[in-house]
C-alpha cells in the first residue's frame, strides 16, 4: 500500500471514529435540549448554551482518547483549545438557531439538527488541526 493511500485510509478512520464521538455528543445534548424545550419552548438558547457546555467536555475525553489519541499528560491548555474551537461553531450555531427559529418559523425541536450540516464540518476542521495537533 502506498503511502497516499495509508495517509487516506488512516483519516478516513478517524473522519468515521469523529462521526461516532460527535454522534455520541449530539445525542447527550438532545437528550439535555429536547425536555427543556419541550417544557418551554422559549428556552432554546439557553438549552442550546447547556447543551454546549456537556457536550463539549463529554466529546473532548472522547476525541482525546479515540479519535485523535492523543498521549500527553495534562487536559487543561487542550480542554481550554477544545472550548474555544467548539466555541466558535457555538456562536455559528446559535446565530443560525436564532435565525431558523425567529425569521424562518423552523420548531425550536428540529432547528438543532439542521445546525450540524454547519458546525460539524467547523468542529472537525478546528479539533484536527488546531485542538489535537
Amino acid at each position: 500500500m502506498s503511502v497516499n493511500k495509508t495517509v487516506l485510509l488512516d483519516w478516513i478512520k478517524q473522519v468515521m471514529r469523529y462521526g461516532f464521538v460527535g454522534l455520541a455528543g449530539t445525542l447527550l445534548s438532545m437528550a439535555i435540549y429536547l425536555p427543556i424545550v419541550w417544557i418551554k419552548e422559549d428556552l432554546y438558547i439557553f438549552a442550546y448554551t447547556l447543551c454546549f457546555v456537556v457536550s463539549v467536555l463529554f466529546t473532548y475525553f472522547l476525541n482525546n482518547k479515540f479519535v485523535f489519541e492523543k498521549k500527553e499528560e495534562g487536559h487543561v491548555k487542550p480542554l481550554m483549545k477544545a472550548y474555544v474551537s467548539y466555541g466558535i461553531a457555538f456562536l455559528v450555531g446559535t446565530l443560525l438557531l436564532y435565525l431558523l427559529v425567529n425569521f424562518l418559523d423552523v420548531p425550536a425541536t428540529i432547528a438543532p439538527v439542521l445546525i450540524l450540516v454547519v458546525t460539524v464540518p467547523i468542529n472537525f476542521l478546528l479539533n484536527r488541526f488546531w485542538t489535537f495537533k
